[in-house]
């Protein structure tokens, strides 16, 4: 079940990455972003940089050299933290983006796939086969890192390009205390979903371990 997950999370995952690069750039740029532009403006979406997280953990496991390829995505530490950030992806588009526009025909589609289907594929590959105890609390420094990051991007680039990635952080539309605010709870999400990912990791490799006994 766990090489079944993990081979129908790339397949997919790659497929919907590259369905919303071929028909998001040139949307962009009828809507008139430059082709570099229009690249930037697609990876600089959290869910674009996960799911390209996703894949690489993927593929560096499937692989035919196994750990030789990609080792840090290979690891349990980035498993485990692009599992905490891709659920997110799936948390903050169900709760909050998802109400904000209604995509249509292939948009809806690449929707639906990177921010519900990849993220269930990922999350259910690593708590089947992905976590094995490794974890440590430590390792939630590194995995806030991401989101922290980002949001610093997001938000330096905005007056810059003119544009957000996500209405929530717009703070010429919502003023800055709102952005803030809007931070600092996805923040809080995140480093919520670090301490269940920690607690999982323990829980699933205990269980493997009485199943062994």
């Amino acid at each position: 079940m766990g090489r079944f997950l993990q081979i129908a999370g790339l397949a997919i995952g790659l497929a919907g990455l590259v369905l919303q690069f071929g028909i998001t750039i040139p949307a962009s740029m009828q809507a008139g972003r430059s082709l570099l532009g229009s690249i930037v403006f697609l990876f600089s979406f959290f869910t674009i940089l996960t799911n390209i997280g996703a894949v690489l953990v993927h593929t560096s496991l499937l692989s035919p050299t196994g750990y030789a390829w990609l080792p840090a995505f290979a690891g349990p530490r980035v498993r485990a933290g692009v599992a905490v950030a891709i659920a997110l992806v799936f948390i903050i588009y169900a709760t909050v983006l998802a109400q904000l526009w209604q995509p249509q025909g292939l948009f809806l589609l690449c929707d639906l796939v990177l921010h519900y289907v990849t993220p269930v594929l990922f999350v259910l590959w690593w708590l089947i086969a992905g976590a094995d105890g490794t974890t440590r609390w430590s390792d939630i420094s590194w995995w806030m890192a991401y989101p922290v990051a980002y949001l610093i991007y997001a938000l330096a680039r905005g007056p810059i390009a003119g544009e957000v990635p996500y209405p929530f952080l717009d703070v010429a539309e919502n003023g800055a205390v709102s952005v803030a605010i809007s931070a600092l709870a996805v923040t809080g999400l995140f480093l919520l979903l670090c301490i269940i990912a920690v607690l999982a990791d323990h829980a699933v490799a205990r269980a493997k371990g009485s199943k062994i006994r």
